[in-house]
């Protein structure tokens, strides 16, 4: 059986239960892993990278590597680069993250930066998230995972497109299937929250509540995963608005 090699990066940093599940099942089923991940919860960060000083690898156990104070895209970056030698791995794998990253959750999240910045390089790339991070049964994403990984490894991408796969919080059995789904709306109560500290300095925590009873479009990762499917979402790295290159012509935009 061929050997894969798999770049596993995520955003939770290397304590993350996600991430181990995942590792072990890739290592349980032959493939040789190498791990690079933040130091610590880099959530968030989307598809930064460091510029502004160094990061440094440490390397913890055989190919299990961390970047201190590093972003996700950092640890591609860096994984291919200085870990691998610019040696293509076969996959680029990010996650399995704590909390979702469904519908408009996908430009903030470091989780999906990660598998962009690994399909720029031209590596295939995934990104794997629960639909609720709320009591997440990790063994069995992980297993399922790796249904889709060997997908990807057989039947190959579309050029410049990665997939952003998302799993719902259900035990195996009561999982319906895996659908071909496109990116909803979004599936958080957004808020700010105002802090006074004892020194009477204001500040503010910006978060939000997990929500999935608001978008009921068909197709959607959303609505997929309510549905007790698993959403699989193609998304390429072309954000350019062909239409809307058309309308803005025919509007006579550029008639200054």
């Amino acid at each position: 059986m061929e050997k894969y090699k798999v770049l596993l990066v995520n955003d939770d940093g290397y304590h993350s239960k996600g991430l181990q599940a995942i590792r072990e099942e890739l290592l349980n089923n032959n493939f040789e892993v190498v791990t690079v991940t933040p130091d610590r919860n880099m959530s968030g960060t989307s598809h930064s990278l460091t510029f502004t000083r160094p990061l440094k690898i440490e390397k913890l156990e055989e190919n299990f590597y961390y970047i201190v104070d590093g972003t996700p895209a950092d640890c591609v970056h860096l994984g291919y680069y200085v870990v691998l030698e610019g040696k293509k791995p076969d996959i680029l794998i990010s996650g399995i993250n704590t909390g979702p990253n469904l519908g408009n959750d996908i430009f903030y999240s470091g989780t999906v930066g990660a598998a962009r910045e690994g399909t720029l390089l031209g590596i295939p790339s995934v990104a794997f998230s629960p639909a609720s991070a709320k009591n997440p049964d990790f063994k069995t994403m992980a297993k399922l995972a790796l249904k889709i990984v060997r997908q990807i490894l057989k039947k190959g991408l579309p050029d410049k497109v990665f997939l952003n796969v998302s799993f719902p919080n259900l035990p195996e059995d009561k999982i319906k299937g895996f659908m071909l789904t496109r990116q909803g709306r979004g599936a958080y109560k957004e808020e700010i929250k105002k802090y006074i500290s004892p020194s009477k300095e204001v500040y503010y925590w910006i978060g939000g509540e997990e929500s999935l009873e608001e978008e009921g479009e068909k197709g959607t990762d959303y609505t997929a995963v309510r549905e007790g499917f698993v959403s699989i979402t193609p998304i390429k790295l072309d954000l350019t608005a062909y239409d809307g290159i058309e309308i803005l012509e025919k509007t006579g935009f550029l008639s200054f």
